[in-house]
């Protein structure tokens, strides 16, 4: 163990929450494995809410200063990939002369140069893919030209994958002309996928087993019966006054509905969700980030108060583990669908770019945990359909179903981060492997 201790590896998130929080716990077990973590991140992205004493965090300057959204998001990635790399090589260099050298940097997949920059420093590096290993999957198959786009209303089979309309594929597949700079940082992930020794995998077997052994991947998940606190945020959660209000509603009540940190919901889009809400009379605790507010309907808050608690922010993890909460209303970006599956709670999924639409595919026709909406001819959810979906989730005929399979997730979850389970073990070789070169 002195040995591991002696160890310092660098874990290097995109610096976006739903890569940030994936890498932090990926970190954690790391560290619980005895290596010393350093986790990188930016002067623009965050600072940490608590500061977590077992792993030691370095904020390096990315040259941008400006508000990081949808909007900045081409603009913070050209700089980003020019300032960052020359500062972080800087970083590393001043580590080693003071006697702590690093020995291994893990870096998010969205950043496949950091392996050369890793290699010319003479480390070794592995990619961290904060995705489902099906959407990993697709990205590899069209970067190797085994992917044809199907048109529209058509369908695509690839190895080990249900069959996927084009409405299941991750929207950049063939958003060609749009968001650019992300549809490169998304796609380029598998530019050297053969050249990585490891690969780290934010899944479990069980969840994604056929494509697990298809691609051999070192698939890992956290421990979430333990740890319930990220500790990193970029906004202010509103842990107690979420906590209160759920512990005062009924076991299965509450719809819990968050769409991220980046995702904007159009003015007529939120109003129908708002409505919907409202009509499925379920008690509901609905994430509205500060810069989405002004879309929701005039004094929705103070009408709905009854029923419903808007906040800015939320403790995720907290909330979906809490006994009132029943249904999960999400985007079904990865880690948000991970942690529902990982913690039992049935989802009702409205996809709105990149890997969602694939998720949502995945909760509703493969893992069976939930329902996903269908849109109008306008591409609108309507508070109809959001009502009905709702219901089914909480009520319907299915509901029991729902529910049950997504204890059994739960249960495979656990078992997988037990000791000698299929990602305890995966990462003790990893370690041992960094450890002993």
């Amino acid at each position: 163990m002195k040995m591991a201790m002696e160890t310092r590896i660098l874990v290097i998130p995109f610096p976006i929450q739903g890569h940030l929080n994936p890498m932090l716990q990926l970190s954690k077990r790391l560290v619980s494995k005895g290596l010393k973590v350093t986790l990188v991140s930016t002067n623009s992205s965050l600072k940490p809410n608590n500061i977590i004493s077992s792993i030691d965090f370095e904020f390096i300057n990315d040259g941008f200063d400006a508000e990081l959204n949808p909007e900045t998001f081409d603009e913070y990635i050209k700089c980003f990939k020019v300032v960052f790399p020359q500062n972080l090589a800087k970083f590393m260099e001043s580590r080693k002369s003071l006697g702590f050298p690093f020995k291994f940097v893990v870096y998010d997949s969205g950043m496949p140069w950091m392996l050369d920059v890793a290699r010319d420093l003479g480390l070794d590096g592995a990619p961290f893919f904060t995705q489902s290993c099906a959407v990993n999957a697709v990205y590899y198959h069209l970067d190797q030209g085994t992917l044809k786009v199907p048109s529209e209303g058509c369908s695509v089979a690839l190895p080990s994958m249900p069959l996927l309309g084009s409405d299941d594929l991750p929207t950049l597949v063939y958003e060609t002309d749009s968001r650019q700079s992300l549809r490169e940082l998304i796609v380029n992930q598998m530019l050297n996928i053969h050249e990585p020794n490891w690969i780290l995998c934010n899944t479990f077997d069980k969840l994604e087993e056929e494509l697990d052994q298809r691609f051999h991947q070192n698939t890992w998940t956290r421990d979430w019966r333990n740890d319930n606190d990220y500790g990193l945020s970029l906004f202010k959660p509103y842990s107690e006054t979420c906590k209160t209000w759920l512990d005062s509603k009924a076991i299965n009540s509450v719809v819990y509905v968050s769409f991220g940190s980046l995702a904007a919901v159009g003015e007529e889009q939120m109003a129908e969700i708002a409505w919907g809400l409202r009509r499925s009379n379920s008690f509901f605790l609905w994430v509205v980030r500060e810069s989405e507010s002004q879309k929701l309907p005039k004094n929705f808050s103070e009408e709905t108060s009854d029923k419903g608690l808007v906040v800015s922010w939320s403790p995720q993890l907290e909330v979906l583990a809490h006994k009132s909460v029943g249904c999960f209303m999400t985007h079904c970006g990865w880690n948000s669908t991970l942690e529902a599956l990982s913690l039992g709670v049935p989802m009702v999924a409205i996809p709105q770019w990149t890997d969602q639409t694939t998720n949502a595919k995945y909760v509703e026709d493969v893992w069976q945990v939930g329902v996903r909406v269908k849109v109008n001819e306008k591409g609108i959810v309507t508070r109809e359909e959001i009502e009905v979906c709702i219901r089914e989730v909480m009520e319907g005929g299915r509901s029991k179903d729902f529910r049950r399979n997504s204890e059994k997730w739960k249960e495979l979850a656990k078992e997988a981060v037990d000791e000698g389970g299929s990602s305890d073990k995966n990462l003790e070789e990893f370690v041992a492997a960094i450890v002993s070169t």
